[in-house]
């Protein structure tokens, strides 16, 4: 065990070319998943909160239930539709970084938009009155709220963050885990886990407990910042 750690830190220390580029990899798509997944998840989130539309109990729970989707049926379903016999399978995405995207983006958008609906939610109760009285339209309202609730709705976006990290089912149905093209941390480790190169599966999980823990911890001074700044 003592020199499986000691080998692990000695891969990271050196900068092993494998390692890097599995990390640079795995912050490629997540930094990716992350954005288009915010530019998603957080308008519809507090649409759902603030809009009055038939079916919007139904949406919340679909929403919420969402959160829980297995990643392997989502790889399954997006292997369908990436595959040559798939509706988009001429474009060419099947086992490469953009496929690992789309698939991921499908699984964090329903968990950033849950957690953005209630967030919102909360604060369309307090402000309802005031958004009324100025006429507000929805759009500018759901605006209003996502820049005034901006702080804590970092809690969502780094969950999505953190969820896309840790993901591995979906990549490796769609991404196929081809070393220096598809291989980002989680898939790395699950394979050199099975290969019993323990040292690198251990550098890769040092590194990607470490990005996690650094989410969680900038997360929480953000919002202690806030909390003192706007009180």
């Amino acid at each position: 065990m003592l020199d499986t750690l000691t080998d692990a830190l000695s891969l990271l220390a050196t900068f092993d070319r494998q390692v890097v580029a599995v990390v640079w990899l795995s912050f490629r798509v997540t930094v990716a998943t992350t954005l288009l997944s915010t530019l998603i998840g957080l308008p519809l989130g507090a649409l759902v909160a603030v809009a009055q539309f038939p079916g919007r109990g139904f949406v919340t729970v679909f929403l919420n239930g969402m959160m829980a989707l297995p990643s392997v049926v989502v790889g399954v379903i997006a292997y369908l539709f990436l595959s040559r016999s798939g509706p988009f399978g001429s474009l060419g995405l099947l086992y490469s970084p953009a496929a690992m995207i789309i698939a991921q983006t499908i699984l964090v958008v329903p968990l950033m938009a849950a957690l953005t609906r209630q967030i919102i939610e909360d604060a369309w109760r307090e402000y309802t009155h005031e958004f009324r009285s100025m006429r507000f339209r929805l759009r500018h309202t759901v605006v209003a709220l996502l820049y005034d609730c901006r702080f804590s709705l970092s809690v969502a976006v780094l969950a999505g963050m953190g969820r896309s990290l840790s993901e591995v089912g979906a990549v490796m149905i769609v991404g196929g885990n081809i070393e220096g093209y598809t291989r980002v941390m989680t898939t790395a480790i699950a394979l050199e886990t099975a290969k019993g190169d323990l040292p690198l599966s251990l550098a890769l999980g040092i590194v990607l407990l470490s990005v996690v823990l650094l989410l969680n911890a900038g997360a929480y001074g953000l919002r202690r910042w806030a909390m003192r700044k706007y009180g």
